[in-house]
């Protein structure tokens, strides 16, 4: 999924539709957000929470809170947003994140091939 974008540059922020939605305290649902390529230090720095040492399971909900820049009209994205997510919105986030991490590893298709 990485890839140049239209100025040539790499592309380091990707759009996505959660399948049920967040709800915002307002009952507001969101469906549309952004999720940016992770940096090494949003997957180190997770390892010394506390939470993620009291649970290892948590530790998808604090790399989502770094990586996750906007869902609807929240732009403050914490972990408390994400745990409030419902499971099928978690598990596509976490595909997702997949998706556009492992996909900027790959070199791209050369023409011809």
């Amino acid at each position: 999924m990485a890839k140049a974008n239209q100025s040539g540059g790499l592309q380091t922020e990707f759009e996505f539709t959660l399948p049920v939605g967040y709800v915002a305290p307002d009952g507001t649902v969101h469906k549309k957000g952004r999720m940016r390529l992770a940096t090494a230090i949003d997957e180190i720095a997770p390892l010394r929470d506390p939470r993620v040492k009291a649970n290892q399971a948590y530790l998808v909900i604090i790399l989502l809170a770094r990586v996750v820049t906007k869902i609807g009209t929240v732009e403050s994205i914490d972990s408390g947003v994400i745990e409030n997510l419902f499971s099928a919105d978690l598990a596509y986030l976490q595909e997702f994140y997949r998706d556009i991490n492992e996909a900027s590893l790959q070199p791209e298709e050369q023409e011809g091939n």
